[in-house]
């Protein structure tokens, strides 16, 4: 039998959590080096993957079958494709950053009423989530992603919950409150997206018999399952709703300014650059591939809730004066963008959506870990509480810098050439939609220049006056991201050549083909 390579990557983050958790509490320090090593190990793993992944092979790879719970069809199987090898590169790439950015964001607390943070808890529940959402990008049969899919959901609870943001303008029990609000608000929007996903999985069973994702699909294309229009067009709309809330599209996306405001920087991040993208790749890989009729039924309004989600996300983001908000309203404004791009139906159109994860993710880690950086230097998330930050930390200037340049999808940056994809695809079949998506890219140059000239530009306020740059440990996150920035800003390539295979596949699930360009004849 084959290494289970598939597997080790989701068990070895999942061992450790649970190595983490046992640690002595007085071993704070022991319990953060083992959380990072673990990273770094699941990092490598993912590399093999990486490396072992064939793109023009077989669509799913290194795969794995075992049975589980034979009576109801339900097995163990998982199976990756281009899509979900870039996305569990991306998860393990940022896990190990976000271990280093929050290495003494769970230390015990001197003063107030919750004098005792468990480093240990706070480490093992960032391993916990990484390994379910490495497992949700691996499964292939619907029962087990949907099992991942839901059970994330809890540790991320706690770590909203209980590790929230220390910097607070009202104090501590106002700052408690405001984080059990979100965290609570968290958790039922993504269980009521859950639960009607359940309803819409156990009527998937009853129509095709088992929960194997690649045979469904198989008999969806060679005619032996034939949904029932309506029928296809419920179960449909069960998994979207789950997928849009976890995405977070509009208007289901109200938990999450209040969970990346509450949150400490690095579990912001762990938010919207790693669990939500669970939701734009299922939208690619379970309802376009098991619902094809239905997602082109779908379209039109797909594409008007993500229209709305640039705009309304971006206009938000101009508007707000605490910065981590900030960054979740431009992060909804992003999310619109990749869902557009998906639900285009052009191979331009796929292959900018799941670059536009793979880039926003890195672009939002950059940008959040540098503002974390920030707020815990100042012990304020208020943009007007700064000003001329650049003459006395000029290293973090320039990284935050950098991060906003990303975000509004500067050229010569990652998001650019993602963006800009999602663009073409999308007007070469919708030019209206997108010459509407083109709105959010002026917005985005808005907030995202304005937040720089109001904190780091101007006369140099008292309480950032002796404001320190950034540390070696800071330097160490931020430099490798903003590397990759550049990197993939100017070479997408090694990107593309493993996405776009799956793009042709998911395209050829939908029986689309990109539009033929318009050419006048020559007379």
């Amino acid at each position: 039998m084959s290494f289970p390579l598939l597997t080790a990557t989701a068990v070895l983050p999942a061992i450790g959590a649970i190595a983490t958790a046992a640690v002595p509490a007085a071993q704070r320090t022991v319990a953060k080096w083992l959380a990072l090593l673990v990273s770094l190990g699941t990092l490598a793993l993912a590399i093999t993957v990486l490396v072992r992944f064939d793109p023009d092979g077989e669509r799913y790879q290194l795969t794995e079958s075992h049975a589980w719970i034979a009576d109801f069809g339900v097995r163990y199987e998982l199976g990756v494709d281009g899509i979900a090898v870039a996305l569990i590169a991306l998860t393990a790439l940022l896990i190990p950053f976000i271990v280093l950015a929050g290495w003494h964001d769970a230390d015990p607390l001197e003063t107030g009423s919750r004098r005792w943070r468990p480093t240990q808890g706070f480490f093992a529940l960032i391993l916990a989530v990484e390994a379910m959402v490495i497992l949700s990008f691996e499964a292939t049969d619907v029962f087990l992603f949907y099992i991942f899919f839901e059970a994330m959901l809890i540790p991320m609870y706690f770590l909203i919950g209980g590790f929230g943001d220390r910097a607070h303008e009202h104090g501590e029990k106002v700052a408690s409150t405001q984080r059990s609000y979100a965290a609570v608000k968290f958790l039922l929007y993504n269980l009521v997206g859950g639960l009607i996903m359940l309803a819409a999985v156990i009527g998937l069973y009853v129509v095709a018999g088992n929960f194997s994702l690649t045979e469904i699909a198989e008999a969806r294309a060679n005619g032996s399952l034939d949904m029932a229009t309506n029928t296809e067009r419920w179960l449909f709309l069960g998994f979207f709703f789950a997928f849009a809330v976890k995405a977070p599209l509009w208007p289901l996306h109200t938990w999450l300014p209040n969970a990346m405001q509450e949150a400490t920087a690095p579990v912001a991040v762990l938010i919207t650059a790693v669990v939500d993208k669970v939701g734009t790749f299922a939208m690619l890989r379970f309802c376009l591939q098991l619902f094809p009729e239905a997602s082109k039924w779908a379209t039109p309004a797909i594409l008007v809730l993500a229209l709305i989600s640039i705009v309304y996300g971006a206009l938000l983001a101009v508007g707000q004066r605490d910065m981590k908000r900030l960054i979740a309203y431009a992060s909804i404004s992003h999310f619109g963008f990749i869902i557009m791009g998906i639900f285009a139906m052009t191979s331009q159109g796929q292959s900018g959506a799941t670059l536009y994860m793979v880039n926003h993710g890195i672009s939002t880690a950059a940008l959040m870990l540098v503002a974390g950086f920030l707020i815990s230097r100042r012990g304020s998330r208020l943009i007007a509480d700064y000003g001329g930050v650049q003459k006395v930390a000029p290293v973090l200037a320039g990284t935050f810098l950098i991060g906003g340049l990303a975000t509004l999808s500067l050229p010569g940056l990652a998001p650019f050439v993602s963006e800009f994809l999602v663009l073409v695809g999308t007007f070469t079949r919708y030019p209206v939609v997108g010459i509407i998506a083109t709105f959010g890219i002026v917005l985005a140059a808005l907030y995202t220049l304005v937040l720089y000239q109001r904190t780091m530009t101007g006369p140099v306020k008292p309480e950032v006056s002796a404001m320190p740059d950034l540390r070696v440990r800071e330097l160490v996150v931020v430099a490798p991201l903003v590397v990759l920035l550049i990197f993939l800003g100017v070479y997408p390539k090694p990107v593309t050549d493993i996405v776009n295979p799956a793009v042709k596949q998911t395209m050829s699930d939908v029986q689309k083909k990109d539009p033929q360009p318009e050419v006048e004849a020559a007379k």
